[in-house]
């Protein structure tokens, strides 16, 4: 929708307008059950603004749940400059928010978007709900920029969508009133679930023999900023001694799109048989891949969630989480980024009698500690009553 059709919009329709700011590929997923239970409601009209900071890969993750960007800003890149690319995004969605007239603005996580989008809203006066709220690590410089960011949005949020109890209590520490949190589960178990139930082939032939194959899978990805460089490369060498210990196994790198991560990554992996190097995964594809894989190797804050959905194993390639729960169930385990360390916690995952129930899909965790798969609508009825509205 063009933004001078707005104001026209909601006269006719009379519905609350919520922005919704999505700049990465984590924030369309988390955000695509916020946007599509807004949607279904009476109440509320969801326009979605997405900010340019993982180009293409948004709105194509998008379309897997049938969503499009209402608004679709862009950022200049340049030196990779955290703040280069905030004060970029806070100009531009300061724009955006005026020109739709938004009411109330979501954000999620703790992405240089969502804290550029949570400013923007603050600076308009306009109330903003944060999803995802709560996740702390302990650390201010771990992850990078990520946990202070975090804390920056807490203090101008006027309602912390927890995911967990946990969350909930970090906030409650920090001094945010009990009444403006809501536990809400995890978006991501919605999406990740939902995703993983479509059937839609890939159109990438690498993909599609991944998908169809009957070999067992390991999904490995590596982007943290703090692991750039030397951690990276490490985390990649462990994947290739693996490899070539276990060549039934299929190992699907799933390498950044950023070129310099990518290329660190795929430096000592090209060319082994047992390797597939894919590049970004769509996420309908992703979605499938992980829910059949024996395990994952990963720095991702959002897959430690999401493999917790069917019971996959996580090796967290990190020295702490924000994702405590993963840890107190055990479905995850720290490792760090030595590669023996990596090796060694694969080959007692491997070691597990009877740790892997075949290659089928796995049904979801019943006791999942990051959700039930109904986070979205708690999240839109928070929203609601954010604005007066008493939603069911």
């Amino acid at each position: 929708m063009h933004p001078d059709s707005f104001a026209d919009h909601e006269e006719r329709n009379g519905r609350r307008r919520i922005a919704i700011v999505i700049g990465t590929r984590p924030e369309a997923v988390k955000l695509a059950p916020v946007a599509l239970a807004l949607s279904r409601s009476s109440w509320a009209d969801p326009v979605l603004i997405t900010t340019g900071q993982h180009g293409d890969v948004v709105p194509e993750t998008l379309s897997c749940f049938g969503l499009r960007p209402d608004i679709e800003l862009t950022v200049r890149r340049g030196n990779d400059s955290v703040a280069e690319l905030t004060a970029g995004l806070l100009s531009r969605l300061d724009g955006a928010l005026r020109a739709t007239a938004a009411q109330a603005v979501v954000v999620q996580g703790d992405t240089s978007s969502a804290l550029a989008g949570a400013m923007a809203g603050f600076f308009a006066a306009v109330p903003v709900a944060h999803v995802e709220a709560g996740l702390r690590s302990g650390d201010p410089r771990s992850p990078f920029p990520e946990e202070a960011h975090r804390k920056m949005i807490a203090g101008i949020t006027d309602v912390h969508l927890a995911p967990t109890r946990a969350a909930r209590d970090n906030l409650l520490a920090e001094g945010v009133a009990a009444e403006r949190i809501h536990v809400t589960g995890n978006t991501v178990i919605d999406a990740v679930v939902e995703a993983s139930r479509r059937p839609t082939a890939s159109g990438n032939p690498l993909l599609r023999e991944v998908e169809q194959s009957g070999a067992p899978l390991v999904l490995v990805t590596a982007h943290r900023r703090e692991n750039w460089g030397e951690p990276i490369r490490r985390v990649s060498g462990a994947v290739a001694d693996l490899s070539r210990r276990y060549p039934d196994i299929t190992f699907v790198v799933a390498a950044h799109m950023n070129p310099s991560v990518r290329a660190a990554t795929e430096q000592s992996l090209r060319g082994i048989p047992n390797v597939r190097l894919t590049g970004p995964i769509p996420y309908g594809s992703f979605a499938r891949i992980l829910a059949r894989s024996l395990l994952t190797i990963t720095d991702s804050g959002g897959i430690q969630e999401e493999a917790a959905a069917f019971g996959v194993p996580v090796l967290v390639t990190r020295d702490n989480t924000e994702r405590t729960e993963g840890i107190t169930s055990g479905l995850a385990r720290l490792v760090g980024t030595e590669e023996s360390e990596i090796v060694a916690a694969v080959e007692k995952e491997f070691a597990r009698e009877n740790a892997f129930p075949g290659n089928a899909i796995r049904a979801v965790v019943p006791t999942n500690p990051y959700g039930d798969g109904r986070a979205g609508e708690r999240c839109a009825a928070a929203c609601g009553r954010l604005l007066g509205i008493r939603p069911r």
